[in-house]
Formats: C-alpha cells, sequence, structure tokens
C-alpha cells in the first residue's frame, strides 16, 4: 500500500507543470497612499504584466463616503497576444471593460420593435379588472 501511495505522488509530481526556474524581476514599481485616502500604484514585470490602480473617497450622498477606483492590467496570453483589462469599481459595482470579455449577443430586430412598442403602449388593465 505504502508502494502504491509512494508511485502515485511520485507520478504527479512528475506530470505537475514545472514553474520557471528563475525569478521574474519587476522593472517598475509606484505606490502612493495620501492622507486624504486616495491612492494609487503601479508595477511592471520582466514577463510582460503590468497594472495601475488609482483610489479615492467620493461622496455619494450616503452617511460615509464611498471608495472609487479605476485600474488596469495587462499579461500576454498563451496565444502570443495581449490581454488587457480596464475597470471601474464604485457604488455601482465593478465594471470591467476588455476586448476578451463575452458581450451579449444583440436583441432581434423584432423583439426590439415590440419592446419600444410596449415602452410607449397605455397601461392595460389587469384580466378581469377595470
Amino acid at each position: 500500500m505504502k508502494t502504491i501511495v509512494a508511485l502515485s505522488l511520485l507520478a504527479l509530481a512528475v506530470a505537475a507543470p514545472q514553474g520557471p526556474t528563475e525569478p521574474i524581476p519587476i522593472v517598475r514599481q509606484d505606490s502612493q497612499i495620501n492622507p486624504d485616502g486616495s491612492y494609487q500604484f503601479s508595477y511592471e514585470t520582466g514577463n510582460g504584466i503590468s497594472a495601475e490602480e488609482r483610489g479615492n473617497l467620493k461622496n455619494i450622498g450616503a452617511e460615509e463616503p464611498a471608495l472609487e477606483v479605476q485600474g488596469q492590467f495587462q499579461y500576454p496570453s498563451e496565444e502570443g497576444g495581449n490581454i488587457q483589462l480596464t475597470y471601474i469599481a464604485n457604488e455601482n459595482g465593478f465594471q470591467p471593460q476588455g476586448a476578451h470579455l463575452p458581450t451579449s449577443p444583440p436583441i432581434p430586430e423584432a423583439i426590439q420593435r415590440a419592446l419600444d412598442f410596449l415602452a410607449t403602449a397605455p397601461p392595460q388593465p389587469e384580466n378581469g379588472r377595470q
């Protein structure tokens, strides 16, 4: 039984993907935190990964201010291109944008016409009620 477990662990170790043997250098790194709660940071690594973000407190009419964050990051894809994502996060949630993100298909023209008609039509009484 011990032999089977040992051979299984050895097989897993051999089959596991091997990480890089050399450390990836950080070629640029900046960071700033301000007394008013705002901040910004950015970095870039030797293998093409980069990111930057800035955040600040925003008065949204609530008792406490909300944090609004804007940023972007990019990294090389396995196919050789670049994956880039920009985002904003605020009282409306996290809103990412990037060419690699899936999008909804367009609304068919006939359905859009019906929706437009329903939006302008007068309200109809419920069934059996006047």
